[in-house]
C-alpha cells in the first residue's frame, strides 16, 4: 500500500515501537542472568551570552543525548579570563578561581532522554570574554550542539507590491556552521512550498501568486541535517498595475516633516505621473514635496520621495492618496503628534507593522492570528488558530489608535469582526429557548488525569438554579448568550468547518472554524488534548463524535457547546472603557456609543463567570451531594472564574440546553478595571436589573482577593476554588479559605502549574494599576505598593539597555484565612523567582503596570523602570515584523507524547488521521509535517539540538504598542 508522504512517518514510527516491544523479551533471554548496565551519559551544552562590555548574562541549555534519564546533574566548565559570578538562576551556581560549578535546582534535576533544561547567570569582567572550551555534566564531557544554518530572505523587500502575473523574484543567503555546507534552500508562501534551489546563489522566480497578501520565507538545510527558516517577508499581489507606498502609517511631530516613498508595481509602457494629495482629516498636515512624480519605463521601480509637513500646533490623522491613471492607488495615514511624541510615534510605527496585511498577522477576513508563525504550541496548538484573547487585544489596539489619530472607524470595525466571527450567532446556539434555569446542567465530576476519562454524568447530584437567565432574557429580548467562544481555527487547518452558522461543514469550508481542546482535568496539558468541534454532528471522531471521550452516558445526542474565557471578555470591556474616555475627550463619543453599549451587554453576560460550576452554594462546599444547591445569588463568588460554558441540542425539536459557571478563580484572571467600568461608568451600565450591583460587589471582592493572595514578598499567589479537585472533594486539612473557598496554589491546570508564569502577574497587576490610576483607590494602591517593590527588586536593567525580568515563579506555604475586618499578613506565603527572561510581551504588560502606577503615585523608580523596559525592547529587539526575541523550546520534545484514548475507541480526524490508543500529539495533527519549520522538530526528536524560534504573537505585539501609547499619554 502506498501511503501519502506526510502519513508515512507516523506509520513508520508506530511499527518501530511494535518491533522494539516484540524484540525486548528475546534480548533478555539471550543475556541470561547478567545485570543490566546503564548506558553511558551523553550530553550537549548550548552556551549563549548577552555581553555589554563590562558584564554579561549567559544562558546554558543542557540536553540529554543518551537513552537513560539523568537524575540529578552538576555542570562544570572554566573561563580563561577574569569573569566573576554575580548571581545565577535555575540552579545553584558557585565559582572557584576560573572554574564554574552549577548544581541542579530541586525542580529541574531530572532530564529525560532527549529532553533539556536551562540555567543561567550574570557575570562581570574586564578585557576579553572568551567562551568556555568545554563543558562536563556529572564528570562526563559533553559535545557542543550543532548550530543550524543562518538563513536570510534577501528578495523581495518587505512590503513590496507586485501586479498579478508578474514574476516575484525570491532570493536567499544561507550560511552553515561547524564546517557543514548548505545542501538546499526551499522557498515557501506561508506553509506552501513554492520551489527549491540546490546551489548558490539561491533564488526562485514565481508568477502564480494569487491576489492578496503573502508571507514568504526561505528555509536552508545543511549537510549535517540541520535546517532553519528565515524571518518571513510580507508582500502584496495587486489585481493590476498599482502605485506602491513604502508604508501605510506615518507619524510626524508638530513643526516637523516626515517622508514616505512611492514607486510602481510593474513596468509601464510609457511615462506615468503619480500625484499625492490629502483626501481628508487633519488640515494641519500637507504635502510639501513630491506632490507630482513622474515614473518612466526605465525608473518605474526606483523609489521617489513624498514629504509631509505638520504645522506647529495641531494633532490627529489625515489620509493621503497617491494616484495615477490606470493604477491602483496607495493610501497612507499620516498622524500629527506632539513635538515630544516619541512614544506615540513608536506606537504608530509598530501599529503599521502589525496591521500591514503583508506581514501576516491577520487572516483574509481580518481576524488576528495567534501568531504570524504557524508552528507554535502553547494554549492554542497552532499559530493560525486564534483566541478570544487576541480579539480583545485587537479592540484595545484600535482604541489606542483612535486615541492617537482620532479615527474611530477601526475600533468599531474590530468589534464588528469579533461579533461576526467569535460571538456565536443564533444559528450556532439554536436551542437556548429550551434552557431550564431551574436545572442548568447535569453534574459530572472533574478527574485528576486524562486516562480517568470519560467522566460519568450523575443525575443524582443536586444543582442550583441560574438566577440571572430570566433577567438577561428580559433585558435583551433573546435567550442567546452574548459572549466570545475562546478558540478558533482561523484557516480551518483541522477541517471541522464549524464556521459561524455551520456545523461540521468539513475541510472544504474556507471560513474560520470554532474548535475546542482542553476537556479532561487539571493534568491535561496541551500535549495531551484531542481537538474537537464545538458543534458535534458525529461526522468526525467516532460513532458518537468526540463526546464519549469526555463524558460517560448511556446515549449521546448531536450537540453544540461553547466555552468563554472571562479574562478576554473583561479585556474587551476594559478596551471599550478607554475608547469611550478617549473619544469623549475628542468630542467623538457618539461615533462609538453603539459599540460601547455592546460592551456593556457583554459585561452583563460575563456574570456567568461569577458562579459555582453547578450553581451550588459558595463556601465549605464538600461532597457532591452534601454541598447544597444555591438559592438566589449565594452561588456567586463574585470573582472572574476560569470559564463559563453553554450548549444544547442541534435538533431544534429536541428541547434542551445547559449552562455552567466555574468553581475555580485564578488571581491572574481578575479585572477590577472592567468591574469598575461596569459598576460605575454610565456609558457601560448593564441593562439587566442587577448587573450593575453585581459588578459593584465584584469590584470589592476582587480587590479583597488580591490582598488575600499577596505573598509576604509581594507577588500574587494562585487562587481559590469552591470545588476541591473539581468534584467537591475534601481538601487537605488546614487549607486556608477566602469566603469559604479553598486556597489553590495552581488553580485549574497543573501541567505546567498555572501560577508559575510571571505574565499572569503583569497582566493582572496592570488592571489593578489602571483602576488605581483612575480612582486613587487606597486598597488597590496598597497591593501595588508591595507588588511593584518586589517586581523592581527582581528586574535587571543592564548598562547596554537590555533587561531581565522574572519568568518562572515557585511557591510555598499558603495565605492566612481571609478576615475582611482584619486581613492577615500572610507571613507563611512565599514566592521565589526561579529564572528570568527578556520576553517582550510580558515586559510590555509589566511596563504598562509601572506606567499607570507611576502616573498616580509619583513613584520615580516605577517610571524609570517602565521607560527602560520600553527603550530596551525598542533598541535591541526590533525586526521587520515587530519586536521579538529568540526562544528555546525544549518542550517540543513532547510532539511525540501519547494522547490518552480509551482502549477500543477508534475514530478519525477530518483529514483522515487515525484516533486510537496509539495516538500521539503529532499523529492526530499530521498537517504539522508539511510545515516549513517541521524539520527542526524532526531533528530534535531524533536527538538534535533544542530548536529555537522567534515568534510574533499578536497579543504581545499589541501589548508592546499599547505600552508605548500608554507611556506617551501619561509619562512622556
Amino acid at each position: 500500500m502506498q501511503l501519502p508522504h506526510r502519513r508515512r512517518r507516523a506509520v513508520r514510527r508506530a511499527w518501530t515501537a511494535v518491533v522494539a516491544a516484540l524484540a525486548l523479551p528475546f534480548t533478555l533471554l539471550a543475556t541470561g542472568t547478567s545485570p543490566a548496565q546503564a548506558a553511558p551519559l551523553q550530553c550537549s551544552v548550548d552556551y549563549k551570552t548577552n555581553d555589554w562590555g563590562s558584564g554579561f548574562t549567559t544562558d546554558l541549555t543542557i540536553t540529554n543525548r543518551g537513552t537513560d534519564v539523568i537524575d540529578g546533574w552538576t555542570l562544570t566548565y572554566a573561563y580563561t579570563g577574569n569573569q566573576r559570578l554575580s548571581n545565577g538562576w535555575n540552579g545553584t551556581w558557585s565559582q572557584s578561581g576560573q572554574n564554574i560549578t552549577v548544581r541542579n535546582a530541586p525542580y529541574n534535576g531530572r532530564i529525560a532522554a532527549g529532553a533539556a533544561v536551562s540555567t543561567g547567570a550574570q557575570f562581570s569582567y574586564s578585557g576579553t570574554n572568551a567562551a568556555p572550551a568545554s563543558f562536563s555534566v556529572n564528570g562526563t564531557r559533553c559535545t557542543g550542539a550543532h548550530q543550524p544554518p543562518i538563513t536570510v530572505l534577501t528578495s523581495p523587500a518587505a512590503g513590496a507590491v507586485y501586479s498579478q502575473g508578474d514574476a516575484v523574484p525570491l532570493a536567499a543567503t544561507a550560511a552553515a556552521a561547524d564546517n557543514a555546507t548548505i545542501s538546499k534552500v526551499e522557498f515557501y508562501d506561508d506553509t506552501r512550498l513554492l520551489g527549491t534551489d540546490t546551489s548558490a546563489p539561491f533564488s526562485l522566480s514565481v508568477s502564480n501568486l494569487t491576489v492578496g497578501s503573502h508571507s514568504l520565507l526561505a528555509k536552508a538545510y545543511d549537510s549535517l541535517g540541520a535546517s532553519a527558516e528565515s524571518t518571513p517577508v510580507g508582500i502584496t499581489v495587486a489585481s493590476g498595475p498599482a502605485v506602491v507606498a513604502s508604508t501605510n502609517q506615518l507619524a510626524v511631530r508638530q513643526g516637523e516633516t516626515g517622508t514616505f516613498d512611492i514607486k510602481l508595481s510593474t513596468q509601464p509602457s510609457a511615462n506615468v505621473t503619480v500625484t499625492t494629495a490629502r483626501t481628508g482629516g487633519n488640515s494641519g498636515l500637507s504635502v510639501t514635496g513630491g506632490a507630482s512624480l513622474t515614473f518612466t519605463p526605465a525608473n518605474w521601480n526606483t523609489a521617489q520621495r513624498v514629504t509631509i509637513t505638520a504645522d506647529s500646533s495641531g494633532t490627529g490623522a489625515a489620509t493621503f492618496e497617491s494616484t495615477a491613471n490606470g493604477h491602483g492607488k496607495a493610501t497612507v495615514t499620516v498622524t500629527q503628534v506632539e513635538a515630544s511624541g516619541e512614544y506615540d510615534a513608536r506606537f504608530l510605527e509598530l501599529y503599521e507593522k502589525i496591521t500591514n496585511p503583508a506581514n501576516g498577522y491577520f487572516s483574509p477576513e481580518g481576524i488576528p492570528y495567534h501568531s504570524v508563525e504557524t508552528l507554535i504550541v502553547e494554549a492554542p496548538d497552532h499559530g493560525h488558530e486564534t483566541t478570544s484573547e487576541a480579539y480583545s487585544y485587537l479592540l484595545w489596539l484600535q482604541a489606542m489608535y483612535g486615541k492617537v489619530t482620532g479615527d474611530w472607524t477601526k475600533f468599531n470595525g474590530a468589534w464588528e469582526i469579533m461579533e461576526k466571527y467569535m460571538i456565536p450567532t443564533h444559528a450556532d446556539q439554536p436551542t437556548n429557548s429550551f434552557y431550564n434555569a431551574s436545572k442548568p446542567a447535569t453534574y459530572a465530576p472533574e478527574l485528576d488525569t486524562p486516562n480517568e476519562y470519560p467522566a460519568r454524568l450523575d443525575t443524582g447530584v443536586s444543582v442550583g438554579p441560574d438566577p440571572i437567565a430570566a433577567e438577561l432574557r428580559s433585558a435583551y429580548g433573546t435567550a442567546d448568550v452574548y459572549g466570545m467562544h475562546w478558540l478558533q481555527d482561523v484557516d480551518n487547518v483541522y477541517g471541522f468547518g464549524n464556521s459561524p452558522g455551520k456545523c461540521e461543514a468539513g475541510p472544504s469550508d474556507t471560513g474560520p472554524s470554532y474548535i475546542n481542546t482542553f476537556q479532561r482535568g487539571v493534568q491535561e496539558s496541551v500535549w495531551e488534548t484531542v481537538p474537537q468541534p464545538t458543534c458535534d454532528a458525529f461526522k468526525y471522531g467516532g460513532p458518537n463524535g468526540y463526546l464519549d471521550l469526555f463524558t460517560g452516558d448511556s446515549s449521546y445526542a448531536k450537540q453544540w457547546k461553547f466555552t468563554n474565557a472571562p479574562d478576554a471578555d473583561a479585556r474587551a470591556v476594559q478596551a471599550a472603557y478607554w475608547a469611550d474616555k478617549w473619544a469623549d475627550a475628542q468630542g467623538k463619543g457618539s461615533q462609538i456609543s453603539a459599540t460601547v453599549a455592546k460592551a456593556a451587554k457583554m459585561g452583563d453576560y460575563l456574570r456567568y463567570a461569577m458562579y459555582d460550576k453547578y450553581f451550588k452554594k459558595i463556601g465549605n462546599c464538600v461532597g457532591p451531594s452534601a454541598c447544597p444547591a444555591g438559592t438566589g445569588k449565594d452561588s456567586s463568588h463574585y470573582l472572574l472564574s476560569w470559564y463559563y460554558a453553554w450548549g444544547g441540542a442541534t435538533d431544534t425539536s429536541a428541547g434542551w440546553a445547559w449552562r455552567i459557571g466555574s468553581s475555580h478563580a485564578h488571581g491572574g484572571y481578575q479585572n477590577p478595571m472592567a468591574a469598575y467600568a461596569l459598576a460605575s461608568y454610565p456609558d457601560l451600565k448593564p441593562k439587566s436589573a442587577t448587573g450593575q450591583a453585581d459588578w459593584a460587589k465584584s469590584l470589592e471582592r476582587q480587590i479583597e482577593f488580591y490582598r488575600w493572595l499577596q505573598s509576604s514578598e509581594g507577588a500574587i499567589a494562585g487562587g481559590a476554588t469552591n470545588s476541591w479537585a473539581g468534584r467537591y472533594a475534601t481538601p487537605p486539612a488546614g487549607k486556608s479559605t477566602f469566603y469559604g473557598m479553598y486556597y489553590d496554589q495552581q488553580p485549574v491546570y497543573h501541567d505546567p502549574p498555572s501560577n508559575q508564569w510571571f505574565g499572569f502577574q503583569a497582566w493582572s497587576m496592570e488592571r489593578v494599576a489602571e483602576y488605581y490610576q483612575q480612582t486613587g483607590n487606597a486598597a488597590a494602591k496598597a497591593v501595588l505598593d508591595k507588588w511593584v517593590d518586589w517586581a523592581i527588586a527582581h528586574t535587571t536593567i543592564n548598562p547596554d539597555g537590555t533587561y531581565r525580568i522574572p519568568s518562572t515563579l515557585q511557591w510555598s506555604g499558603q495565605p492566612d484565612t481571609w478576615n475582611a475586618a482584619n486581613p492577615g499578613a500572610n507571613a507563611g506565603l512565599h514566592v521565589t523567582v526561579a529564572d528570568y527572561t527578556n520576553d517582550v510581551g510580558v515586559a510590555a504588560a509589566y511596563a504598562k503596570t509601572l506606567t499607570y502606577y507611576a502616573d498616580r503615585s509619583g513613584d520615580t523608580a516605577a517610571a524609570t523602570t517602565a521607560k527602560a523596559l520600553l527603550d530596551g525592547m525598542w533598541d535591541h529587539h526590533q525586526d521587520a515584523l515587530g519586536i521579538a526575541v529568540p526562544e528555546n523550546r525544549a518542550d517540543y520534545n513532547r510532539f511525540d507524547d501519547r494522547v490518552h484514548i480509551p482502549s477500543g475507541w477508534t475514530g478519525t480526524m477530518p483529514n483522515g488521521d487515525a484516533i486510537n490508543s496509539s495516538s500521539t500529539f503529532e499523529s492526530i495533527r499530521s498537517f504539522y509535517e508539511d510545515d516549513p519549520a517541521w524539520s527542526k522538530i524532526e531533528a530534535y526528536l531524533a536527538g538534535g539540538a533544542v530548536p529555537t524560534f522567534t515568534y510574533h504573537r499578536f497579543w504581545a505585539q499589541a501589548d508592546i504598542a499599547l505600552a508605548m501609547g500608554s507611556y506617551a499619554e501619561l509619562l512622556e
